[in-house]
């Protein structure tokens, strides 16, 4: 098959076909009519590989960074090392995924993470035990990630109909989040059986999967306005000034800034588990609070149908928002761990409702030809969004103690998205 087929077929302008109403439990179930186009199937059956690959390495520098330093401290300066190249390089990475083919790039970078992969099980394999390069490595993987993330995103667009955007997005964030709950749990059972080393091969063996996978995809240039253009500083910034200018585009990330800032909890789960849930045990408690909001947003993605269909985007990412604050402040104020758990799986589902709508809004309101700079700063929000309120939350936490900090949190997001709803109206008329 030519793997370099041509990209004049735009199923962006497809008009919404009638479909018969889907009855019974169909009405619920995850929505997958992007998965009947062959080119948007690709595409997601490469996250779908990677997904839990990459959760292993995520688990594996971490364990052997710590294995070789006998200090947690080392592990979290090994985090920040990994995130100012991620910040820069998304950035940057969007303005490249504008200005060239998106399908090279992705080629490009996946190929590159697949090589820190390998490297990762070299150093391992070999005994090198050196956290300087495991923070090198570490670094460079995330520099790809960076570039890679937008054009992954920005191509969504050219691969399935308007109408399908939210629908897309759903598949894909409920992949990413059933990675984050079974990559893990599989990185656990694997290292007592086959070593750490084996970890890193089995990423790098997922990564050449999805670099096959990249490989049949559509070419996906430039468009004609943006094909003459270098990505530097300045492409980046025009970036920025977009966003100010298109204020529903704005409102979308500040949304996602309100929700994690200030009422993403994490940071404050291991004195939550030692001193409110300790009865329940310590180690118990801790597992189901950190695994809790991600088994709530893969249970929202696989009954997304009940949500997917619906137009009023805007409406959705405000109605989703609040939802989240109102579950973290109810998690804040239960003393019963197991009510605690089901109220963070409600923020889980709330959160798969405001990345479906938001992810949408940013590829259906923005031009193409900036598309990949807006996945760029979305991003470094998602990215960077849950490290700020790690440090927020744990400064407040040993200030006024740790449900106060969490309710506190909490009623914050509610208010500062609905104060934001209502000074800006454009979020709540935007639909498609």
């Amino acid at each position: 098959m030519d793997t370099s087929e041509s990209s004049t077929e735009h199923p962006t302008d497809d008009p919404a076909p009638a479909e018969p109403p889907r009855r019974g439990w169909r009405r619920w179930a995850m929505d997958t009519r992007p998965l009947r186009r062959p080119a948007y199937r690709r595409l997601w059956a490469s996250t779908v590989v990677t997904a839990v690959g990459s959760q292993l390495t995520a688990v594996a520098v971490p364990k052997q960074i710590y294995d070789i330093t006998g200090s947690s401290a080392w592990v979290g300066y090994a985090s920040l090392a990994g995130l100012l190249p991620l910040v820069v390089f998304a950035l940057w990475g969007g303005a490249v995924a504008d200005s060239m083919d998106r399908r090279k790039l992705l080629l490009i970078t996946n190929s590159g993470i697949a090589v820190t992969s390998v490297l990762f099980w070299l150093q391992a394999a070999t005994g090198l035990d050196s956290v300087v390069v495991l923070m090198v490595l570490l670094a460079a993987q995330q520099a790809f990630f960076g570039l890679n993330a937008p054009a992954r995103s920005a191509s969504i667009a050219r691969l399935v109909p308007a109408h399908e955007l939210s629908a897309a997005s759903a598949l894909g964030s409920t992949v990413m989040q059933t990675g984050l709950v079974a990559g893990p749990l599989l990185a656990g059972a694997l290292i007592p059986v086959i070593g750490l080393p084996e970890l890193y091969l089995i990423d790098a063996l997922a990564l050449c999967v999805a670099v096959w996978a990249v490989l049949r995809l559509p070419a996906l240039p430039p468009s004609a306005a943006t094909v003459a253009r270098r990505a530097g500083v300045r492409e980046i910034v025009a970036g920025f000034r977009y966003i100010a200018l298109h204020k529903v585009l704005l409102l979308s990330f500040l949304a996602d800034i309100v929700a994690m800032v200030l009422g993403m909890p994490r940071a404050l789960f291991p004195q939550l588990a030692a001193e409110t849930y300790a009865p329940y045990g310590e180690g118990l408690a801790l597992g189901l609070l950190f695994a809790a909001i991600p088994i709530g947003a893969v249970a929202g993605g696989l009954f997304s149908g009940t949500f997917s269909r619906a137009r009023r985007h805007g409406w959705m990412v405000i109605g989703a928002v609040a939802a989240w604050g109102v579950a973290i402040t109810g998690f804040g104020l239960s003393t019963s761990l197991w009510v605690a758990v089901a109220f963070l799986a409600a923020a889980g589902v709330a959160d798969m409702v405001s990345m479906v709508f938001r992810g949408a809004i940013l590829l259906s309101a923005a031009t193409d030809e900036m598309r990949g700079r807006m996945q760029g700063v979305f991003t470094v929000v998602v990215a960077g969004g849950p490290r700020l309120a790690d440090v927020l939350h744990g400064t407040a936490g040993s200030a006024f103690g740790p449900r106060t900090a969490v309710v506190g949190g909490g009623v914050l997001v509610i208010a500062t998205m609905l104060t934001l709803a209502a000074a800006v109206p454009d979020l709540r008329r935007y639909r498609v």
